[in-house]
């Protein structure tokens, strides 16, 4: 089990998981732009228990993925794709004991070029 906390504290998370299997970061306008390397668990093993009230939702495009982050201190701390919504995708950053400086074999997902937005 992990624990993901926001920057500020207002919101936590609970993360069943042993090890991280697969790191990503991905290409699309909005990870571009949040920069956040990610990882994946379904949503049965991710769960919020402290601060639900201070997160925010935030879709865009399509609007079918779910983006959260903390009204207080801004920060991404997970969200739901689009192309899977039973998953729940969190940000490896806000988990304390994980340095993000000394991981690799980082996947980049080609958010990009969504195959949702293929016509």
């Amino acid at each position: 089990m992990k624990k993901l906390k926001c920057h500020c504290g207002l919101v936590e998370a609970e993360i069943k998981i042993n090890s991280l299997n697969k790191l990503l970061r991905c290409n699309c306008s909005i990870c571009k732009r949040k920069g956040a390397i990610m990882s994946m668990v379904k949503n049965e093993d991710f769960k919020i228990v402290k601060g639900k009230s201070h997160l925010k939702l935030y879709k865009f495009h399509s609007k079918l993925a779910n983006h959260y982050f903390c009204t207080n201190c801004g920060i991404y701390t997970h969200h739901n794709p689009r192309i899977n919504p039973s998953m729940t995708g969190f940000n490896v950053g806000c988990i304390d004991d994980i340095d993000t400086f000394k991981l690799s074999d980082i996947f980049v997902n080609d958010g990009h070029n969504h195959p949702l937005d293929k016509k």
